[in-house]
């Protein structure tokens, strides 16, 4: 059945119908049988049988020894192409209800949607609007039982009965829906439809000691819904764990209007970016303001805890267990869970990334979840399904300070009671700015994977790659739509300057060559980035940051002047990483440009040193960002390069046209933006070179710690932000790719690969010596700036 209105569905001048009412009290039943009357009347000609049913006990229908189930049985098997017309009353609450009612909504009895008898009769007395009698679309009793039998296991006429009921309860919801709007949609009976499905029950047969009752288990834990209460509630639950944030998210009215149109035709999988645990909050509040389609949030069962478990439930929170790859009828369960939910054209949604990053920078995409629904595509589940990227993006976190602290070696704190309330307190402290929320183009599965019955469905190689391909893809879209604010600009400046303060004036003409390269590119930013051309707006920025928030204000002096603590560098790195993607191909020319300003090489044509050394640097940095394949990465290096008119002739030349070349760069921005991850990576490789042979990414990651605490203390790094787990993690990475660890049963040269380790060093060395060369320049180019901000001034400031 599928919902239609108007009410007099399925009564025609020739067809007899059989009504199926849905009743919860005797208001109801009047309110029923005066609809009846009406249509009866309007329709003397047409017969009209009516089956109550009442003493519904949720998703697995009324009772099985109920009467009026009986009834039913007897009513379908009277006449085979009669239409059954599924009727109820639709309570509508009341408009524009204040903060306090959607709260109080929440008690017993209170449900304004499903009001108790004393309340329905109050609404009769004061507002009889507010009742409804709703009929969803009818189907023939002969539609209802090919498409039971197609689809549906259980051959009783019970069996057929609970189908037909369960088909009319979707049929309602589907018709009540359209009168609250789509925001409200959401799936019922999930658990009985896959228990009956023929399909779920062959593949459970296939499953070694599975059962139905231990997956019914399963599909309850899993199953979740949008309850109308929480629908209403969700923007004051949102806000409530968001405060301090503006309450007026931020959009692209573009976008949103694309993604409507896009949700109208396909399912699809909404995949954000992670950056906080507000995200999974957000993004159901961003549907429900824009009346888009409600989704479906997956997260850990670890956050399942308390009365948050059931609340969260109702919000449409799917929670899954963490490890499941021992477990394969909970693997199963999971999927025929996501089929059918893709199969029904609902929306799921989860971090592309998996977890929250604590870097501030993008992490892999994680393919999991998304291997579930690719099946659900190629066991024609869907002609398509959309997976759309969305970014969410803040001015400030108070969770950077938790990001910090992990950098620094500290434990993750567990979820619970008394971590949610120093969460949701800790959200009221201060002022934390704006939430951005972009939709990008979303990336169609067929495109990836073909027709639902090509042949990738059953290559599992070509398969992977092609997901890889997909989820990268959106993940790179993401990164893209991301607007750039003035936090991270303003931290990447300020972490340059090691600890050193900066006027205000300073600030702002430094910062100006980054906005002109910005809007050059065509780079998305905030309006709090594009305030940052004035004085004001640089104000603002540091204002709104000050206080270690990760910027210190020092006052006392003929101006005030801002700063990054050292204990604040690794916060004031999160939202620096955040916007490291922006620059990321114009850091990787200067790194470029500077090797082959001094390098010999063999052919005598340093064009190709250029190219070989930018070609590296995007090898070595691969598991930190996101990078377009090999040739597009080219076409954009030569699209950097492209400000300078004849520079491959420039770069063949070398030397002083090289040096040239980099002195005429706005901006140089690769000691801003990636010292720190080199830094990191030549700390690791130094402890590597005089390790023992056969070392795990554990072990090397403590010892790197001691280390870089030493160096910190000596003054061998620039700061204490190289020293972070986070970074040593992703620089364990890196050795193991460049075949520099080996596990305890493999067989290596010990002195071949202490060579090996030694010369990794030693070329890191080399860039960063590349690093120092480009900061030289830039050091320069800022007091040339600042001597000519102060000539214009008319007089010399006190520095």
């Amino acid at each position: 059945m599928s919902a239609a209105l108007p009410n007099p569905a399925g009564f025609t001048t020739t067809t007899d119908a059989l009504v199926l009412a849905s009743v919860t009290s005797p208001v109801e039943a009047d309110l029923i049988a005066e609809w009846l009357r009406t249509q009866r009347a309007g329709h003397p000609e047409t017969r009209v049988d009516v089956v109550t049913l009442t003493g519904d006990d949720g998703d697995r229908g009324p009772d099985s020894g109920n009467a009026d189930m009986a009834r039913l049985v007897n009513q379908l098997a009277a006449d085979e192409q009669r239409p059954v017309v599924p009727v109820r009353v639709f309570w509508i609450p009341r408009a524009n209800a204040s903060t306090l009612n959607r709260v109080v909504a929440l008690l017993p009895g209170q449900d304004p949607y499903h009001p108790s008898d004393r309340a329905q009769r109050r609404i009769l007395r004061t507002d009889p609007s507010r009742a409804r009698v709703v009929a969803g679309e009818s189907a023939t009793v002969a539609e209802l039982r090919r498409q039971w039998q197609e689809t549906t296991v259980g051959g009783s006429p019970r069996d057929f009965a609970y189908f037909v009921y369960r088909r009319a309860e979707l049929a309602l919801e589907r018709a009540e829906y359209r009168i609250l709007g789509p925001q409200y949609k959401s799936p019922r009976l999930v658990t009985p439809e896959i228990l009956a499905s023929s399909r779920f029950r062959a593949g459970l047969e296939k499953i070694p000691g599975a059962n139905l009752d231990e997956a019914r288990k399963m599909l309850d834990e899993l199953s979740t819904g949008w309850s109308r209460v929480s629908v209403d509630l969700v923007g004051v639950l949102t806000r409530a764990i968001s405060r301090g944030f503006d309450p007026e998210i931020d959009y692209d009215e573009y976008q949103v209007a694309a993604l409507r149109e896009a949700l109208e035709t396909h399912p699809a999988v909404l995949l954000f970016s992670h950056r906080s645990y507000i995200d999974g909050a957000v993004i159901p509040l961003a549907m429900q303001e824009n009346r888009l389609p409600p989704v479906h949030v997956f997260a850990g069962i670890n956050l399942s805890f308390g009365a948050m478990g059931p609340l969260l439930r109702r919000a449409g929170v799917i929670f899954i267990r963490r490890n499941i790859g021992d477990n394969p009828l909970y693997k199963y369960v999971l999927r025929q869970y996501v089929g059918y939910v893709v199969e029904k054209r609902f929306n799921l949604s989860w971090s592309i990334e998996g977890t929250r990053s604590r870097t501030g920078k993008m992490l892999p995409p994680k393919l999991g979840l998304m291997s579930y629904v690719a099946d659900a595509y190629l066991d024609g589940r869907s002609d398509d399904i959309l997976l759309q990227g969305v970014s969410i993006s803040f001015d400030q976190l108070h969770e950077t300070d938790e990001y910090a602290a992990y950098a620094r070696g500290g434990e993750k704190t567990p979820e619970g009671v008394s971590w949610l309330y120093s969460f949701i307190k800790a959200q009221g402290e201060r002022n934390y700015g704006k939430i951005y929320v972009r939709f990008p183009d979303a990336v169609s599965m067929r495109h990836y994977l073909g027709p639902a019955d090509g042949p990738i469905g059953a290559d599992l190689d070509a398969k992977r790659l092609a997901m890889q391909k997909m989820a990268f893809e959106v993940a790179w879209r993401i990164q893209r739509s991301t607007p750039i604010n003035a936090t991270a600009l303003v931290s990447a400046l300020l972490l340059t300057t090691r600890g050193q303060a900066l006027t205000l004036g300073q600030l702002h003409h430094t910062l100006q060559d980054s906005l002109d390269y910005l809007e050059r590119t065509e780079t998305p930013m905030t309006n709090s980035a594009l305030r940052l051309r004035t004085r004001d707006g640089v104000r603002a920025a540091v204002d709104a940051l000050s206080g270690g928030h990760p910027i210190t204000r020092v006052d006392g002096g003929w101006e005030p002047v801002w700063r990054i603590a050292p204990e604040d560098e690794h916060a004031a790195a999160f939202y620096r990483n955040s916007v490291i993607h922006a620059f990321l191909e114009t850091c990787i020319v200067e790194l470029a440009l500077a090797h082959a300003c001094d390098a010999e090489p063999a052919s005598g044509d340093r064009s190709t040193v250029f190219w070989e050394q930018a070609m590296r640097v995007r090898d070595l940095l691969k598991f930190e960002f996101y990078f377009a394949d090999s040739a597009a990465f080219r076409e954009h290096v030569a699209a950097e390069m492209g400000w300078q008119d004849g520079w491959e002739a420039r770069v063949r030349d070398g030397g002083e046209q090289i040096e040239e070349l980099l002195r005429a760069k706005r901006p140089l921005m690769s000691n801003a933006m990636l010292r720190v991850f080199f830094e990191a990576y030549e700390v690791v490789a130094d402890v590597l070179r005089s390790a023992p042979t056969a070392i795990d990414a554990e072990e090397l990651t403590t010892l790197a710690l001691g280390v870089g605490r030493q160096y910190i203390a000596q003054g061998r790094v620039r700061s204490a932000e190289p020293v972070s787990t986070l970074l040593f993690a992703t620089a364990c990475q890196v050795m193991g790719d460049q075949g520099l660890l080996v596990g305890a049963d493999e067989q290596v040269d010990p002195a071949e690969l202490t060579e090996r380790r030694v010369a990794f060093h030693r070329e890191l060395r080399g860039i960063l010596a590349d690093i120092d060369r480009i900061e030289r320049i830039a050091r320069e180019q800022f007091f040339a700036r600042e001597a000519r901000r102060r000539a214009a001034a008319g007089r010399r400031r006190p520095r």
